[in-house]
């Protein structure tokens, strides 16, 4: 079983800082954000990373991180700084290996990229930018898609009625207190129109089937193959199920100013 996690984006909204440092690698306290999003993805069931690159010159830099540095390693340790080289060492041996998109081209085919790593197995995609520093969601996930046979799950956070309009939002009804069965996915519908304020938050647990009609999926909105169109036509095949969770459980750092939200509050915490 395989973590996808999408990282070949040029990250816009973060220019000219990311002309020559992919957003992933941005810090958030001590470490890459993508460092977090790695280990996430290894604490659960997966038994591999897979992170969707491109050949750009800047995203390099995603891939020199989780390579082994020996000469590093043993520089520190000749200066004392075994804590540091641990850590090093620890990152250099991660089990990470890459597949490329470079052409930007939607999150279903980003996610498409990553189709012969996934084989005929469930999967996980986790975007990139968002953290989940205590690594306790895909296996509550993994919980909720064990109690219904296997199907696809979607890690859900309720937002402001008002905001609904810059998310994708599910349709349902509960079946407990903190999963609800979806009846379909509405892409950033008008406040009036929403069915409920419950919006994907960048966790998914998917089928093999999601893959599969990945393949035929056309361009759709911006002409980019969307992740979404492919889940839609899942659920006409298959149940899929959402995972509420609480906004303390995870942190987005897609903008400057969530970027820096986060920090202060991580940082806070690690006090």
């Amino acid at each position: 079983m395989k973590a996808l996690i999408p990282a070949a984006g040029l990250g816009t909204r973060f220019l000219p800082g990311t002309k020559s440092q992919p957003k992933e690698m941005l810090l958030v306290v001590d470490r890459p954000a993508i460092q977090y999003v790695v280990e996430e993805g290894l604490s659960s069931s997966a038994d591999e990373v897979v992170i969707i690159n491109s050949h750009s010159r800047a995203k390099s830099a995603i891939e020199d991180h989780f390579s082994p540095d020996p000469e590093l390693v043993a520089l520190l340790r000749a200066r004392g700084k075994d804590k540091y080289a641990d850590e090093v060492e620890r990152v250099g041996n991660m089990n990470v290996s890459y597949v490329y998109q470079d052409e930007a081209l939607g999150l279903g085919h980003a996610v498409l990229c990553a189709a012969e790593k996934v084989g005929d197995e469930p999967f996980y995609v986790l975007l990139g930018d968002v953290l989940v520093p205590d690594n306790n969601m895909l296996p509550r996930m993994q919980e909720v898609s064990d109690a219904h046979g296997g199907a696809s799950v979607i890690a859900v956070m309720p937002v402001p009625h008002e905001d609904v309009k810059r998310f994708g939002v599910i349709a349902g009804e509960p079946v407990s207190k903190d999963v609800w069965k979806i009846n379909s996915l509405v892409e950033k519908p008008d406040p009036a129109d929403a069915p409920s304020d419950l919006a994907i938050f960048g966790r998914y647990l998917l089928s093999p089937r999601v893959m599969q009609l990945l393949k035929d999926v056309k361009p759709g909105a911006g002409g980019e193959i969307q992740l979404t169109d492919a889940l839609d036509a899942v659920l006409r095949e298959e149940e899929m199920f959402a995972l509420i969770i609480d906004p303390s459980d995870g942190f987005d750092t897609g903008t400057v100013e969530t970027w820096l939200e986060t920090n202060n509050v991580l940082l806070q915490r690690r006090k």
